[in-house]
């Protein structure tokens, strides 16, 4: 198994990839949303738009473009515990950027209850992030995990989009509801999303200690 990716260093280059890279994200997607384009096409647009960016910024930031994927890897090891409000900070400024250009299109509502609209967000977000760690403990070829990564979110968008719009990702839920006043439901979704990550986080380091311990 290669070890993943650490990220620490030239941490100007990183907020800067992680800004465009979320901005980028959520201007496609949303902007999917926009055009009018059906539920499937969108969830091609996000996913589409996860397989180009972390093929062109991986190398830079890891193409985290997600606040609970940073949370996540702070909890793995896999970025530093000092650059993680930096990392948010980027994602969501990058967000808020693109919900602004976008206007009152691309917002997440729960069309479900509540609860069962946490659920929902809790196990998508943890499948994406389980997702990410499977493929990052086999290689580092940023090709292949964009392909993964990709693919797994278009598939989450498109059978749970209807109930929650498949945020799985604060800074996306972030942009689009700010700019379309309809702020009630963050904390919802950064609650949610997070915890998804977090689960698969901590299965992640009893993985990492259980090989530890064989060695």
């Amino acid at each position: 198994m290669k070890e993943p990716l650490r990220f620490g260093r030239h941490m100007g280059k990183e907020f800067v990839s992680e800004l465009i890279g979320t901005f980028f994200l959520v201007l496609i997607g949303c902007g999917a949303v926009k055009l009018g384009y059906s539920g499937p096409m969108v969830a091609v647009a996000f996913g589409g738009a996860v397989f180009i960016i972390i093929l062109l910024s991986r190398k830079y930031s890891g193409a985290h473009i997600n606040p609970a994927v940073s949370i996540a890897f702070t909890i793995s090891g896999e970025l530093e515990k000092s650059l993680l409000w930096k990392y948010i900070c980027a994602q969501l400024i990058g967000a808020l950027l693109a919900g602004i250009i976008i206007g009152n299109f691309g917002a997440t509502n729960f069309a479900v209850s509540i609860s069962w609209g946490i659920i929902i967000e809790i196990f998508i977000t943890f499948v994406l992030m389980m997702s990410i760690y499977l493929t990052i403990w086999q290689t580092d070829n940023d090709l292949i995990v964009a392909i993964v990564v990709g693919v797994i979110v278009a598939l989450l968008a498109f059978y749970f989009g209807e109930y929650t719009g498949a945020s799985m990702n604060p800074a996306r839920t972030f942009g689009p509801n700010i700019a379309s006043n309809k702020m009630s439901n963050i904390p919802v979704y950064w609650a949610a999303t997070s915890l998804g990550a977090i689960m698969a986080a901590v299965i992640a380091n009893l993985r990492r200690n259980r090989m530890f311990d064989r060695h």
